[in-house]
């Protein structure tokens, strides 16, 4: 029997989880739900970008969505600019009895070992009791780059010194000038940058992936230390989701570590271009636009190179894909696993069970 699935944000990410919802005959779409006026009343197939009537029309909000009551709600709504809001939203429909699985809000990656408040964690534990329900939220980088694939490759060491993961890319085609512009800077003064840089942001943000990596490797991280740099434009830039105006910030490279008796183990860094000229010195991508790269040192050393690709779009579109189809795979799982929170660490092993389908 298929599970029954509703969806709530058709940005970015939930828009790609949308197609593989109306394409895998696993799961049946119950209900979409959207922020815009705009996008109300469409139906799931033109949201979602392809040629299929599904009959199921988009509502304002969560509440006619989560009235259909289906086993797991997708959640890919904006988590990064509203947290309360996105945390009170996963909340409800766990506290219904409604599994989630999503991309917001982040903390929820792992949320443990000081990364969220313990009141905030014991909402959500509270409410995943009330309805016997489970939640799990992934996505990219902090997502499968710094969690699932390190620990893959992490199994096969004999002792571990450090691990890193790291973003490469250009942003060039990101369309979505909320992150682009509010969240990451670019465009803005090199002295006035996204909230991304506010302090203890960053520390915050992927201190849900360096806390989750050390516990998975077994070590206590003493202290989440974080350093930037930017890089201006040399003149104005046009990308997809806007200007970056002549002597804004138009390159950035930024670090994240996870430091065990001072020394940095756990090592987030990215390093995000509008252009790819911009800052040869810093590190370059193993494929034209952009790719992932896991390097751990130890007994043996790796360095992987993840480069994803996509008939229906570039390296931004597939890396975002990526991200929809870890979510939406690991519905069975959410479904079938114990209420709480749930992450890479207790969760089955994914494989891509039921994801093969002919060309």
């Amino acid at each position: 029997m298929a599970i029954r699935v509703a969806l709530i944000g058709t940005g970015n990410c939930g828009r790609l989880a949308l197609i593989q919802l109306i394409e895998d005959p696993r799961f049946e779409l119950t209900a979409v739900g959207v922020s815009t006026d705009d996008k109300v009343g469409k139906d799931a197939g033109e949201l979602a970008g392809v040629d299929v009537t599904t009959g199921i029309l988009a509502t304002k909000g969560m509440d006619a969505a989560l009235a259909t009551k289906p086993d797991c709600l997708v959640y890919c709504a904006m988590g990064d600019t509203r947290p309360v809001e996105a945390t009170r939203e996963v909340c409800a429909a766990l506290a219904a009895g409604i599994n989630v699985v999503g991309s917001a809000p982040g903390g929820l990656q792992f949320p443990w070992r000081g990364a969220v408040p313990e009141k905030a964690i014991k909402r959500v534990e509270d409410a995943a009791r009330e309805g016997d329900s489970s939640v799990f939220i992934t996505g990219v980088d902090p997502g499968f780059v710094t969690d699932l694939i390190p620990f893959a490759v992490a199994s096969t060491c004999q002792h571990i010194e450090q691990i890193k993961t790291m973003e490469i890319a250009d942003y060039a085609t990101y369309d979505g000038a909320e992150v682009m512009f509010d969240v990451m800077g670019f465009g803005k003064p090199l002295d006035q940058p996204g909230f991304l840089f506010l302090p203890g942001y960053l520390a915050s943000a992927w201190g849900t992936s360096i806390q989750m990596l050390a516990a998975g490797i077994g070590v206590e991280v003493d202290e989440i230390t974080a350093s930037h740099e930017f890089e201006p434009a040399p003149q104005d830039i046009e990308v997809a989701a806007g200007l970056v105006a002549e002597g804004t910030i138009a390159a950035m490279r930024f670090e994240i570590n996870g430091l065990v008796d001072g020394k940095p183990v756990i090592v987030v860094e990215h390093v995000t271009r509008v252009r790819d000229d911009l800052r040869p010195d810093w590190a370059r991508p193993a494929q034209p636009g952009g790719s992932y790269r896991v390097e751990i040192t130890g007994e043996p050393s790796y360095v992987v190179d993840i480069c994803p690709t996509s008939r229906r779009g570039d390296h931004n579109y597939a890396a975002i894909l990526a991200a929809a189809g870890r979510i939406v795979n690991a519905i069975p799982d959410v479904v079938a696993a114990p209420p709480g929170i749930r992450t890479t660490l207790d969760l089955p092993l994914g494989t891509g069970r039921g994801a093969y389908r002919p060309s």
